[in-house]
């Protein structure tokens, strides 16, 4: 998404691929960034999914408040997983190993990503803080079919759902810490819901290219407001 994002500015840059390339690899550490993603400029660097960091690097303006209140921020996401999950249950044995364009993350990999990268919001909430591990994480072995992915989907609603229900207003205000920063638990969970809707619109546009899905198959209103990058890929 880095990449989306940097285009969506007119941003001209050089993506670099890490993987194999020590020589990338001790540059990114030296500069102090673990792992990827990460923009360098000028020597420096900033490390994560960090668009208002990105912003500040590069010079471009951007605002990390968010525009859409707590309660249609949750109500906003519960869609977007819904909305994956019905892609899912569309899709069939043969579309799971697709990829997008340039890209080496199947719709499996991907889709499982939609919905932990969601229940990850949860889980910096109960344990103080979000982890980027958790957002590497693959889709687990008994994960296999699209109805088992879309299952996970299921669970990971209802522990959101849970969370919601029982979350007093004062905490949205609260920091929260992130690998790439505190954050407000408002923003957090602005990112979260955008994060998951760029992955959803990858899921469709996959299933849409293997005619799986019709064409425009969803309802782009659920963006609304949300700060979503113009590219799909």
């Amino acid at each position: 998404m880095t990449k989306e994002l940097l285009s969506a500015w007119g941003v001209d840059f050089e993506p670099v691929n890490v993987e194999g390339n020590d020589d990338a690899i001790r540059e990114m550490v030296a500069l102090g960034a673990p792992l990827v993603p990460a923009v360098a400029y000028g020597g420096k660097i900033v490390h994560g999914w960090n668009p208002a960091g990105f912003g500040k690097l590069l010079g471009v303006p951007f605002s990390d408040v968010p525009r859409l209140g707590p309660r249609e921020l949750a109500r906003r996401l519960d869609r977007i997983l819904e909305l994956t999950q019905a892609a899912l249950r569309r899709a069939a044995p043969a579309h799971l190993p697709l990829e997008g364009p340039g890209r080496k993350r199947s719709l499996r990999q991907l889709a499982y990503h939609t919905f932990r990268l969601s229940a990850a919001f949860v889980d910096a909430m109960e344990q103080d803080g979000l982890e980027e591990a958790w957002l590497q994480q693959e889709a687990p072995a008994n994960l296999q079919s699209a109805g088992q992915i879309a299952e996970y989907g299921d669970a990971a609603r209802r522990r959101l759902a849970a969370w919601f229900a029982q979350a007093q207003e004062p905490v949205f205000a609260q920091p929260v810490a992130t690998y790439y920063g505190e954050q407000s638990v408002h923003a957090l969970l602005e990112r979260t819901a955008w994060h998951a809707g760029q992955h959803m619109r990858q899921v469709h546009d996959l299933l849409e290219r293997a005619a799986a899905l019709p064409a425009n198959s969803f309802d782009s209103a659920v963006f609304r407001d949300l700060p979503m990058p113009k590219a799909v890929w």
